[in-house]
């Protein structure tokens, strides 16, 4: 065998064995390297000060607040996730076949608890604008952290379940050495794509569009007066919880801008060949929502960018800063 045909296996030493590596020119490589490198540490960075920003200020202990917290937390660990897709920049797989099957189950069910929480996130706006008068008794912060805590339990067993034969026998699907394969039934792939796309999507879709045209109708009514029976404090309120529905809106919006790539990419490849390349870029674009949120907060949230301020100056170290008002 050749050195130049060597050169694209991912084991050179163990022939045809192995499979084949993506060879691209060393600056291109190198330029990869460095644009997921900073998109790992950013994401990482960033929804970490989320968290310790919503998990420190009490003022911030809302319902609306922990489903961020729950959206951070899951963005966060895609942050770590980033590390593989270097790893598997050249397409080979160098790590055991127990950390292949890890990779994937892992982000997964992170992914999974993410569109979770995105349609949680969706139920609470829908509420909070539609019968604002009930929102406080129909969603507490108990309730709210309930919710997350099933969202997070059901994803993890439902996948953990769904791979079970890739758990139990890791490395089995592989076709050659060096290579991240796994498989599912046909039937739960199915169910895979209604639970976490299809269903999910229209949920948020449906209850967001409801939002859009109460809020319109609230708008257009405050403008001609008639809303001038609602008491002030209820009006203020009411602003309040619209104002936050459009931010989250944003949110949502990116988030489907990320993922419906990816969902579409996956449909396409049940009925026709697609490439690797295509697969690891809406991939990594679906990775990318997660480095996106924070920074939506940064430029929407006036009280997440007192907040950096507090981490970054190191206040937060000092006594009764928890209750510190960052509203």
């Amino acid at each position: 065998m050749s050195t130049s045909d060597q050169t694209e296996l991912c084991y050179p030493h163990l022939g045809n064995s192995s499979c084949r590596r993506t060879v691209r020119p060393h600056s291109v490589s190198v330029l990869l390297h460095i644009i997921l490198s900073s998109i790992s540490v950013l994401t990482v960075t960033l929804n970490l000060m989320v968290i310790i920003t919503i998990s420190h200020f009490k003022k911030l202990h809302t319902p609306t607040n922990f489903l961020l917290l729950s959206l951070a937390v899951s963005d966060f660990c895609v942050g770590f996730l980033f590390i593989f897709q270097i790893l598997l920049m050249d397409g080979c797989w160098y790590l055991s076949a127990g950390w292949c099957v890890f990779h994937t189950v892992f982000g997964i069910v992170v992914t999974s608890a993410s569109i979770g929480t995105v349609v949680l996130i969706s139920i609470d706006r829908y509420i909070a604008v539609c019968d604002p008068l009930h929102y406080p008794t129909k969603v507490t912060p108990n309730r709210a952290n309930i919710c997350v805590v099933l969202c997070w339990v059901c994803s993890a067993i439902c996948h953990t379940v769904s791979f079970k034969d890739n758990i139990e026998h890791p490395g089995e699907f592989n076709s050659c050495i060096g290579e991240c394969a796994t498989s599912t039934h046909p039937v739960t792939q199915i169910m895979e794509l209604l639970l976490s796309f299809i269903i999910p999507v229209s949920i948020i879709v449906l209850l967001y569009v409801r939002v859009f045209v109460v809020a319109v109708s609230q708008a257009r009514a405050m403008h001609s007066h008639v809303a001038v029976v609602t008491p002030h404090g209820s009006l203020k309120v009411y602003r309040s919880e619209l104002k936050a529905a459009r931010v989250l809106g944003v949110v949502v919006v990116v988030f489907l801008m990320c993922m419906f790539p990816f969902y579409i990419v996956l449909l396409l490849a049940g009925a026709t060949e697609v490439s690797l390349s295509s697969l690891v870029f809406v991939l990594n674009l679906a990775f990318f929502n997660s480095c996106v949120n924070p920074m939506i907060y940064v430029f929407l949230y006036p009280w997440f960018r007192k907040s950096l301020k507090f981490i970054l100056s190191l206040q937060i170290l000092k006594s009764g800063s928890s209750v510190a008002n960052i509203l």
